[in-house]
């Protein structure tokens, strides 16, 4: 059994796709154990509540250096004995022991079609202005594994998601995540926790199972 821990920054409607899935028996093989916060208002961990997740905020700025912040981290998650990190909306660029500890079991969705619209800077509606400042016709999104790169690392998934001609930033997010976030995730989720996916030379493979 795939132990889970997702990490959230705001309103956790990515964290509410995978809770759905479990419900559903989309994702088998795992339990989600933990959410982690590193904002103590964040909608996301009322989502939590209501269902009964163990929660945790852990906010950067209580810390010396990031270095200390992400030894926090490493405690909480092995005191949850986490198999497998995703981050879902965690607007927090994470400290190199955290990434390095967690390397090949921690993931993360972005909101568009990597290497586009990607890297520091670019979360939430600022990725969808960027989609629409440059006339992209095609956005959509991407689960990859984490590594040191900000949204770097070997590509699991992508769906493609149309532009539509009156789309503003808030409508172009909606879609994406309806139609490409809400089901990369909880099918990756499944894939790593089912012994699917393996990575070769860098690049993410699906395992076919007799």
């Amino acid at each position: 059994m795939t132990k889970i821990a997702v990490l959230v920054s705001g309103g956790g409607t990515n964290l509410q796709a995978i809770i759905d899935c479990f419900e559903t028996g989309s994702i088998t093989n795992a339990s989600l154990e933990l959410v982690v916060s590193n904002k103590p208002g964040a909608y996301a961990l009322e989502r939590a509540s209501k269902k009964g997740i163990s929660r945790e905020v852990l906010v950067p700025k209580q810390f010396s250096t990031r270095e200390q912040y992400g030894e926090a981290m490493i405690r909480c998650l092995e005191s949850h004995r986490i198999d497998l990190v995703v981050l879902a909306g965690f607007l927090v660029i994470l400290p190199e022991n955290f990434v390095k500890h967690y390397e090949g079991r921690m993931i993360n969705i972005h909101p568009s079609l990597i290497p586009s619209h990607c890297g520091p800077g670019y979360y939430g509606l600022k990725v969808h202005e960027s989609v629409l400042a440059r006339g992209n016709k095609v956005t959509g999104a991407t689960v990859h594994f984490v590594n040191e790169i900000a949204d770097g690392g070997p590509i699991i998934s992508q769906k493609a998601v149309n532009v539509l001609p009156d789309d503003t930033p808030e409508k172009l997010q909606r879609r994406v995540m309806e139609q490409a976030e809400w089901i990369l995730l909880p099918q990756a989720i499944d894939d790593i926790a089912n012994g699917r996916l393996v990575i070769e030379g860098g690049i993410v493979k699906k395992v076919i199972q007799s």
